[in-house]
């Protein structure tokens, strides 16, 4: 009965929702191990542990729920911010063919921000008729190694709205691009692929 706990240092309302719904997590925890630790009889051990997975899926889905919201909330943010934007400041976008000297990479790389991404996947929020989706992740990682302006293009749109959820969710920020040697924003892409298991 331990339930694993994951911190975004990314956005502070998603670090909100995750850090509400963990400690409430922690406490039914201990609540659970209470019981379960108190009662003798093996069946209600078993009926408890039941209760408690069954309880946790339910936690998850209320949470990803609130992610959702924080998700619209962000964007709803980043859209006014875009728009209010004047086209000279956006000019430094990262264009891996206009004078990027080190472009932003993830601690450990690629294959770490894959296997992150992968581990915060809400994969019972992702409807699918296909056994396998795809979507391409773009983002933006500013001058500060955090990240903005995600958007998946892919056909599933809720598996588009879980990989959105996830990359805002990581726990680390990016290395910095550099232009001139200058801190730069820069623009990142990253394919992610969902096989449905039965």
């Amino acid at each position: 009965m331990i339930s694993s706990f994951c911190l975004s240092q990314q956005k502070e309302e998603f670090r909100l929702v995750k850090n509400y719904y963990n400690q409430h997590r922690s406490m039914l925890n201990n609540e659970f191990k209470k019981k379960f630790d108190a009662e003798s009889n093996i069946l209600k051990k078993d009926a408890i542990k039941g209760d408690f997975l069954f309880f946790m899926k339910k936690m998850d889905s209320i949470e990803n729920t609130a992610l959702i919201g924080a998700l619209l909330r962000v964007r709803n943010i980043e859209d006014i911010k875009t728009l209010k934007l004047t086209e000279g400041n956006t000019q430094d976008l990262g264009d891996k063919s206009a004078n990027v000297e080190k472009v932003a990479d993830y601690p450990g790389g690629m294959n770490t921000l894959r296997q992150e991404v992968a581990g915060l996947l809400y994969v019972d929020g992702v409807n699918s008729d296909l056994k396998t989706v795809k979507t391409d992740v773009v983002f933006i990682v500013e001058k500060d190694g955090s990240i903005s302006n995600v958007h998946a293009q892919g056909d599933n749109f809720t598996f588009n709205r879980q990989a959105e959820i996830a990359l805002y969710s990581i726990a680390e920020k990016f290395s910095l691009a550099l232009v001139k040697g200058d801190p730069a924003r820069f623009r990142f892409r990253i394919p992610l692929t969902l096989t449905m298991t039965d």
